[in-house]
Protein backbone atom coordinates (compact mmCIF):
# COMPACT_ATOMS: atom_id res chain seq x y z
CA UNK A 1 0.00 0.00 0.00
CA UNK A 2 3.16 2.22 0.33
CA UNK A 3 3.64 4.71 -2.29
CA UNK A 4 7.55 3.90 -1.96
CA UNK A 5 6.43 0.15 -2.91
CA UNK A 6 5.46 0.20 -6.53
CA UNK A 7 7.88 -1.94 -8.22
CA UNK A 8 8.72 -4.91 -10.70
CA UNK A 9 10.62 -7.89 -10.48
CA UNK A 10 14.31 -7.38 -11.89
CA UNK A 11 14.69 -9.54 -14.58
CA UNK A 12 17.11 -12.17 -14.53
CA UNK A 13 20.02 -12.38 -17.04
CA UNK A 14 21.41 -15.97 -16.14
CA UNK A 15 24.36 -14.21 -14.20
CA UNK A 16 24.03 -16.04 -10.80
CA UNK A 17 26.82 -14.23 -9.26
CA UNK A 18 25.39 -10.72 -9.93
CA UNK A 19 24.41 -8.49 -7.24
CA UNK A 20 20.18 -8.26 -7.53
CA UNK A 21 19.03 -5.08 -9.04
CA UNK A 22 17.28 -2.54 -7.52
CA UNK A 23 13.38 -3.56 -8.44
CA UNK A 24 12.27 -0.82 -11.68
CA UNK A 25 9.75 1.49 -9.93
CA UNK A 26 5.87 1.10 -11.98
CA UNK A 27 5.80 4.20 -12.85
CA UNK A 28 2.21 3.40 -14.36
CA UNK A 29 1.04 2.45 -11.06
CA UNK A 30 2.41 5.62 -9.45
CA UNK A 31 0.82 7.91 -12.08
CA UNK A 32 -2.99 6.11 -11.92
CA UNK A 33 -2.93 6.62 -7.60
CA UNK A 34 -1.70 9.80 -8.31
CA UNK A 35 -4.64 10.40 -10.71
CA UNK A 36 -6.91 9.07 -8.05
CA UNK A 37 -5.65 10.83 -4.84
CA UNK A 38 -5.93 14.43 -7.14
CA UNK A 39 -9.62 13.57 -8.15
CA UNK A 40 -10.02 12.79 -4.66
CA UNK A 41 -8.78 16.14 -3.24
CA UNK A 42 -10.54 17.66 -6.23
CA UNK A 43 -14.14 16.30 -5.34
CA UNK A 44 -13.76 16.46 -1.47
CA UNK A 45 -13.04 20.20 -1.98
CA UNK A 46 -15.77 21.82 -3.72
CA UNK A 47 -16.06 25.46 -2.87
CA UNK A 48 -20.01 25.40 -3.22
CA UNK A 49 -22.28 24.05 -5.40
CA UNK A 50 -20.38 21.18 -7.58
CA UNK A 51 -21.21 20.21 -11.28
CA UNK A 52 -22.63 17.12 -11.31
CA UNK A 53 -20.34 14.59 -12.24
CA UNK A 54 -17.75 16.39 -9.29
CA UNK A 55 -20.88 15.16 -7.11
CA UNK A 56 -21.93 11.79 -5.35
CA UNK A 57 -25.01 10.00 -6.22
CA UNK A 58 -27.52 10.69 -3.44
CA UNK A 59 -28.22 6.92 -2.91
CA UNK A 60 -28.16 4.28 -5.87
CA UNK A 61 -26.47 5.44 -8.68
CA UNK A 62 -22.74 6.19 -10.06
CA UNK A 63 -21.09 9.73 -10.84
CA UNK A 64 -17.10 9.90 -11.66
CA UNK A 65 -17.03 11.08 -8.11
CA UNK A 66 -17.90 7.82 -7.17
CA UNK A 67 -14.82 5.82 -8.73
CA UNK A 68 -12.49 7.64 -6.92
CA UNK A 69 -12.26 5.95 -3.73
CA UNK A 70 -13.05 2.59 -5.24
CA UNK A 71 -9.96 3.36 -7.63
CA UNK A 72 -7.71 4.05 -4.48
CA UNK A 73 -8.56 0.92 -2.61
CA UNK A 74 -8.03 -1.66 -5.98
CA UNK A 75 -4.59 0.50 -6.10
CA UNK A 76 -3.60 -0.73 -2.76
CA UNK A 77 -4.15 -4.05 -3.62
CA UNK A 78 -2.57 -3.88 -6.53
CA UNK A 79 0.57 -2.82 -4.50
CA UNK A 80 0.51 -5.56 -2.00
CA UNK A 81 2.45 -8.41 -4.56
CA UNK A 82 5.18 -5.62 -5.03
CA UNK A 83 5.56 -4.76 -1.17
CA UNK A 84 5.59 -8.76 -0.22
CA UNK A 85 8.67 -8.95 -2.96
CA UNK A 86 10.43 -6.00 -1.73
CA UNK A 87 10.13 -7.11 1.83
CA UNK A 88 10.92 -10.80 0.99
CA UNK A 89 14.14 -9.45 -0.81
CA UNK A 90 15.34 -7.50 2.03
CA UNK A 91 14.98 -10.97 3.78
CA UNK A 92 12.06 -10.40 5.58
CA UNK A 93 10.12 -13.58 6.62
CA UNK A 94 6.33 -14.27 6.81
CA UNK A 95 6.08 -12.97 10.70
CA UNK A 96 7.92 -9.96 9.97
CA UNK A 97 5.61 -9.38 6.83
CA UNK A 98 2.74 -9.50 9.14
CA UNK A 99 4.19 -7.59 12.13
CA UNK A 100 4.74 -4.83 9.11
CA UNK A 101 1.41 -5.47 7.90
CA UNK A 102 -0.60 -5.04 11.62
CA UNK A 103 1.71 -1.65 12.21
CA UNK A 104 0.96 -0.14 9.20
CA UNK A 105 -2.77 -0.91 9.26
CA UNK A 106 -2.85 0.35 12.89
CA UNK A 107 -0.63 3.82 11.88
CA UNK A 108 -3.22 4.48 9.11
CA UNK A 109 -6.34 4.00 10.97
CA UNK A 110 -4.82 5.97 14.19
CA UNK A 111 -4.13 8.76 11.37
CA UNK A 112 -7.95 8.62 10.04
CA UNK A 113 -8.85 8.99 13.62
CA UNK A 114 -6.35 12.43 14.42
CA UNK A 115 -7.54 13.35 11.29
CA UNK A 116 -11.25 13.87 12.48
CA UNK A 117 -10.41 15.12 15.81
CA UNK A 118 -8.15 18.18 14.26
CA UNK A 119 -8.31 20.96 15.39
CA UNK A 120 -9.76 20.94 18.84
CA UNK A 121 -8.74 16.87 19.83
CA UNK A 122 -11.54 17.00 22.28
CA UNK A 123 -14.39 15.52 20.15
CA UNK A 124 -13.69 11.94 21.67
CA UNK A 125 -17.51 11.11 22.80
CA UNK A 126 -18.72 12.08 19.06
CA UNK A 127 -16.00 11.65 16.66
CA UNK A 128 -16.31 9.56 13.84
CA UNK A 129 -14.98 6.61 13.91
CA UNK A 130 -14.94 4.96 10.54
CA UNK A 131 -13.64 6.75 7.68
CA UNK A 132 -11.80 6.80 4.61
CA UNK A 133 -8.41 6.25 5.79
CA UNK A 134 -10.06 4.11 8.45
CA UNK A 135 -11.26 1.62 5.60
CA UNK A 136 -8.02 1.78 3.72
CA UNK A 137 -6.47 0.42 6.56
CA UNK A 138 -8.76 -2.44 7.10
CA UNK A 139 -8.91 -3.44 3.48
CA UNK A 140 -4.92 -3.30 3.29
CA UNK A 141 -5.33 -5.64 6.90
CA UNK A 142 -7.09 -8.34 5.40
CA UNK A 143 -6.19 -7.90 1.60
CA UNK A 144 -2.55 -8.53 2.57
CA UNK A 145 -3.37 -11.51 5.26
CA UNK A 146 -5.31 -13.22 2.78
CA UNK A 147 -2.79 -12.72 -0.23
CA UNK A 148 -0.13 -14.06 2.34
CA UNK A 149 -2.09 -17.66 2.72
CA UNK A 150 -3.53 -18.11 -0.84
CA UNK A 151 -2.77 -18.11 -4.38
CA UNK A 152 -5.27 -16.40 -7.08
CA UNK A 153 -7.45 -19.05 -7.21
CA UNK A 154 -7.90 -19.24 -3.61
CA UNK A 155 -8.36 -15.25 -3.61
CA UNK A 156 -10.70 -14.71 -6.18
CA UNK A 157 -13.27 -17.30 -4.68
CA UNK A 158 -12.77 -15.92 -1.42
CA UNK A 159 -13.73 -11.96 -2.86
CA UNK A 160 -16.61 -14.06 -4.56
CA UNK A 161 -17.80 -15.20 -1.11
CA UNK A 162 -17.74 -11.84 0.50
CA UNK A 163 -19.71 -10.20 -2.16
CA UNK A 164 -22.18 -13.27 -2.68
CA UNK A 165 -22.21 -13.48 1.35
CA UNK A 166 -22.83 -9.67 1.68
CA UNK A 167 -25.20 -9.07 -0.54
CA UNK A 168 -27.09 -12.59 1.20
CA UNK A 169 -27.08 -11.01 4.54
CA UNK A 170 -28.34 -7.02 2.86
CA UNK A 171 -31.53 -8.95 1.36
CA UNK A 172 -32.19 -11.83 3.84
CA UNK A 173 -31.27 -10.84 7.61
CA UNK A 174 -34.31 -9.38 9.10
CA UNK A 175 -33.57 -5.42 10.80
CA UNK A 176 -35.28 -3.94 13.66
CA UNK A 177 -37.82 -1.69 12.45
CA UNK A 178 -37.24 -2.40 9.21
CA UNK A 179 -38.61 -4.11 6.36
CA UNK A 180 -36.00 -7.71 5.56
CA UNK A 181 -34.11 -6.51 2.24
CA UNK A 182 -34.92 -2.60 2.52
CA UNK A 183 -31.65 -1.07 0.63
CA UNK A 184 -33.10 2.43 1.92
CA UNK A 185 -30.92 4.52 3.59
CA UNK A 186 -31.40 4.00 7.19
CA UNK A 187 -33.22 1.14 6.67
CA UNK A 188 -30.77 -0.70 5.40
CA UNK A 189 -28.87 -3.97 7.59
CA UNK A 190 -25.36 -1.91 7.53
CA UNK A 191 -26.80 1.30 8.77
CA UNK A 192 -28.74 -0.62 11.20
CA UNK A 193 -25.17 -2.09 12.46
CA UNK A 194 -23.62 0.99 12.23
CA UNK A 195 -25.72 2.40 14.39
CA UNK A 196 -26.05 -0.70 16.93
CA UNK A 197 -22.45 -1.29 17.14
CA UNK A 198 -21.20 2.55 16.44
CA UNK A 199 -23.77 5.42 18.43
CA UNK A 200 -23.03 8.68 17.91
CA UNK A 201 -19.57 7.97 16.19
CA UNK A 202 -20.57 8.08 12.93
CA UNK A 203 -20.96 10.24 9.39
CA UNK A 204 -24.92 10.41 10.22
CA UNK A 205 -27.97 9.81 12.08
CA UNK A 206 -28.92 7.04 9.70
CA UNK A 207 -25.60 5.46 8.39
CA UNK A 208 -22.26 6.00 7.53
CA UNK A 209 -20.87 5.53 3.69
CA UNK A 210 -17.51 3.71 5.30
CA UNK A 211 -19.75 1.76 7.97
CA UNK A 212 -18.61 -1.45 9.44
CA UNK A 213 -20.71 -4.52 6.95
CA UNK A 214 -20.17 -2.34 3.94
CA UNK A 215 -16.17 -3.01 4.53
CA UNK A 216 -16.66 -6.61 3.84
CA UNK A 217 -17.00 -6.02 0.16
CA UNK A 218 -14.85 -3.22 0.25
CA UNK A 219 -12.33 -5.97 0.93
CA UNK A 220 -13.31 -7.58 -2.03
CA UNK A 221 -12.58 -4.49 -4.18
CA UNK A 222 -8.77 -4.41 -2.69
CA UNK A 223 -8.81 -8.43 -3.37
CA UNK A 224 -9.48 -7.62 -6.99
CA UNK A 225 -6.42 -5.13 -6.86
CA UNK A 226 -4.23 -8.13 -5.78
CA UNK A 227 -5.18 -10.39 -8.46
CA UNK A 228 -3.87 -7.38 -10.77
CA UNK A 229 -1.22 -6.97 -9.33
CA UNK A 230 0.01 -10.49 -9.21
CA UNK A 231 -0.71 -10.66 -12.93
CA UNK A 232 1.44 -7.17 -13.58
CA UNK A 233 3.97 -8.85 -11.58
CA UNK A 234 3.95 -12.16 -12.80
CA UNK A 235 6.45 -13.03 -15.96
CA UNK A 236 4.00 -13.22 -18.93
CA UNK A 237 4.67 -10.41 -21.33
CA UNK A 238 3.74 -6.41 -20.99
CA UNK A 239 1.23 -7.43 -23.43
CA UNK A 240 -0.38 -10.52 -22.06
CA UNK A 241 -0.44 -8.37 -18.97
CA UNK A 242 -2.33 -5.80 -20.70
CA UNK A 243 -4.53 -8.15 -22.31
CA UNK A 244 -5.60 -10.48 -20.04
CA UNK A 245 -5.95 -6.95 -17.34
CA UNK A 246 -8.65 -5.67 -20.32
CA UNK A 247 -10.43 -9.24 -20.77
CA UNK A 248 -10.95 -9.75 -16.90
CA UNK A 249 -12.12 -5.88 -16.14
CA UNK A 250 -14.47 -6.07 -19.24
CA UNK A 251 -16.07 -9.23 -17.51
CA UNK A 252 -16.06 -7.30 -14.33
CA UNK A 253 -17.96 -4.09 -16.09
CA UNK A 254 -20.28 -6.48 -17.60
CA UNK A 255 -21.11 -9.07 -14.21
CA UNK A 256 -21.58 -5.70 -12.36
CA UNK A 257 -23.90 -4.67 -14.88
CA UNK A 258 -26.02 -8.10 -15.25
CA UNK A 259 -26.28 -8.17 -11.38
CA UNK A 260 -26.86 -4.35 -10.81
CA UNK A 261 -30.35 -5.69 -12.43
CA UNK A 262 -31.27 -6.81 -8.64
CA UNK A 263 -29.05 -5.12 -6.57
CA UNK A 264 -28.89 -1.32 -7.05
CA UNK A 265 -25.65 0.20 -7.66
CA UNK A 266 -24.84 2.27 -4.59
CA UNK A 267 -21.51 3.62 -2.81
CA UNK A 268 -22.74 4.10 0.48
CA UNK A 269 -23.42 0.71 0.80
CA UNK A 270 -20.70 -0.64 -1.25
CA UNK A 271 -23.06 -3.15 -2.84
CA UNK A 272 -21.17 -6.19 -5.30
CA UNK A 273 -22.65 -4.43 -8.70
CA UNK A 274 -20.29 -0.88 -7.12
CA UNK A 275 -17.53 -3.51 -6.79
CA UNK A 276 -17.31 -5.20 -9.93
CA UNK A 277 -18.25 -1.93 -12.29
CA UNK A 278 -15.64 0.40 -10.36
CA UNK A 279 -13.09 -2.71 -10.30
CA UNK A 280 -13.66 -2.77 -14.07
CA UNK A 281 -12.81 1.03 -14.81
CA UNK A 282 -9.89 0.20 -12.24
CA UNK A 283 -8.55 -2.21 -14.57
CA UNK A 284 -9.16 -0.66 -17.77
CA UNK A 285 -7.15 2.49 -16.38
CA UNK A 286 -4.53 0.71 -15.13
CA UNK A 287 -4.46 -1.40 -18.31
CA UNK A 288 -4.37 1.81 -20.41
CA UNK A 289 -1.91 3.85 -17.83
CA UNK A 290 0.83 0.09 -18.18
CA UNK A 291 0.52 0.55 -21.70
CA UNK A 292 0.80 3.97 -22.33
CA UNK A 293 4.11 4.21 -19.59
CA UNK A 294 5.08 0.90 -19.92
CA UNK A 295 4.83 0.00 -23.33
CA UNK A 296 5.24 2.77 -25.11
CA UNK A 297 7.50 4.92 -23.13
CA UNK A 298 5.55 7.61 -23.02
CA UNK A 299 6.03 9.01 -19.36
CA UNK A 300 6.39 12.92 -20.06
CA UNK A 301 3.06 13.58 -19.33
CA UNK A 302 2.37 11.34 -16.40
CA UNK A 303 4.75 13.12 -13.95
CA UNK A 304 2.58 15.23 -11.88
CA UNK A 305 0.25 12.46 -11.78
CA UNK A 306 3.67 10.95 -10.17
CA UNK A 307 4.57 13.34 -8.03
CA UNK A 308 1.21 12.53 -5.94
CA UNK A 309 1.06 9.14 -6.59
CA UNK A 310 4.58 8.80 -4.94
CA UNK A 311 3.33 10.94 -1.97
CA UNK A 312 0.11 9.75 -1.69
CA UNK A 313 -1.23 9.28 1.87
CA UNK A 314 1.31 13.00 2.56
CA UNK A 315 -1.32 14.16 -0.42
CA UNK A 316 -4.47 13.31 1.35
CA UNK A 317 -3.66 14.03 5.11
CA UNK A 318 -2.45 18.06 3.76
CA UNK A 319 -5.49 18.31 2.15
CA UNK A 320 -7.64 16.89 4.78
CA UNK A 321 -5.77 19.76 7.60
CA UNK A 322 -5.40 22.49 4.71
CA UNK A 323 -9.07 22.33 4.54
CA UNK A 324 -9.61 22.55 7.93
CA UNK A 325 -7.27 25.44 8.65
CA UNK A 326 -8.88 27.52 5.78
CA UNK A 327 -12.15 27.12 7.75
CA UNK A 328 -10.63 28.43 10.75
CA UNK A 329 -9.27 31.47 9.33
CA UNK A 330 -12.37 33.74 9.22
CA UNK A 331 -12.87 37.75 9.08
CA UNK A 332 -15.83 40.15 8.58
CA UNK A 333 -16.45 41.19 5.39
CA UNK A 334 -19.66 43.47 5.88
CA UNK A 335 -22.00 41.58 7.92
CA UNK A 336 -21.12 38.27 6.83
CA UNK A 337 -18.10 36.70 8.47
CA UNK A 338 -16.21 34.86 5.30
CA UNK A 339 -12.97 32.17 5.54
CA UNK A 340 -10.50 32.36 2.08
CA UNK A 341 -12.67 29.75 0.39
CA UNK A 342 -15.96 31.21 0.87
CA UNK A 343 -14.45 34.99 0.56
CA UNK A 344 -12.72 33.75 -3.01
CA UNK A 345 -15.55 31.81 -4.26
CA UNK A 346 -18.16 34.80 -3.67
CA UNK A 347 -15.95 38.27 -4.06
CA UNK A 348 -13.41 37.34 -6.15
CA UNK A 349 -14.44 34.02 -8.49
CA UNK A 350 -18.07 35.33 -8.73
CA UNK A 351 -17.36 38.19 -10.34
CA UNK A 352 -16.45 36.33 -13.42
CA UNK A 353 -17.91 32.92 -13.12
CA UNK A 354 -21.39 31.13 -12.93
CA UNK A 355 -21.55 29.43 -9.07
CA UNK A 356 -20.16 25.82 -10.44
CA UNK A 357 -17.69 27.18 -12.00
CA UNK A 358 -16.80 29.40 -8.99
CA UNK A 359 -16.57 26.14 -7.22
CA UNK A 360 -14.18 24.60 -9.99
CA UNK A 361 -12.10 26.96 -9.78
CA UNK A 362 -11.59 26.38 -6.06
CA UNK A 363 -11.69 23.31 -6.18
CA UNK A 364 -8.53 23.70 -8.88
CA UNK A 365 -6.96 26.16 -6.59
CA UNK A 366 -6.92 23.88 -3.76
CA UNK A 367 -5.49 21.37 -5.38
CA UNK A 368 -2.82 23.26 -6.79
CA UNK A 369 -1.69 24.12 -3.27
CA UNK A 370 -1.40 20.77 -2.41
CA UNK A 371 0.54 19.93 -5.53
CA UNK A 372 3.00 22.67 -5.12
CA UNK A 373 3.74 21.22 -1.36
CA UNK A 374 4.31 17.77 -2.62
CA UNK A 375 6.26 19.15 -5.25
CA UNK A 376 8.62 20.59 -3.01
CA UNK A 377 8.77 17.11 -1.45
CA UNK A 378 9.11 15.41 -4.37
CA UNK A 379 12.29 17.38 -6.20
CA UNK A 380 13.58 16.97 -2.71
CA UNK A 381 13.31 13.35 -2.52
CA UNK A 382 11.35 12.86 0.82
CA UNK A 383 8.58 10.44 0.34
CA UNK A 384 6.84 9.98 3.77
CA UNK A 385 5.97 5.95 4.27
CA UNK A 386 3.22 4.69 6.99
Amino acid sequence: MSESESYCEPIDDGAAAAPAEKPRRLTSLDAFRGLTIAGMILVNNAGGTAFPPLRHAEWDGLTPTDLVFPFFVFIVGVSIPFSFGNRRAGGSGTFGLIFRILRRALLIFGIGILLHAFPTFDNWATIRIPGVLQRIALCYLFASILALLFGPRGLFTIAVILLVGYASAMLYVPVPDGATGSLERGYDLASYIDRLLLPNHIYREDYDPEGILSTIPAIASALFGVLAGLLLKSKRTDYEKVALLSVGATAALLAGYFWSGGFPINKALWTPPFVLITGGFAGLLLGLFYWLIEIQGRRAWSTPLVVFGTNAIAAYVLAGLLSRVVGMITWTVGDKTVNPRSYLVSQVFAKFAEPMEASLLWSLLFVSTCFLVILALYVKKIFIKV
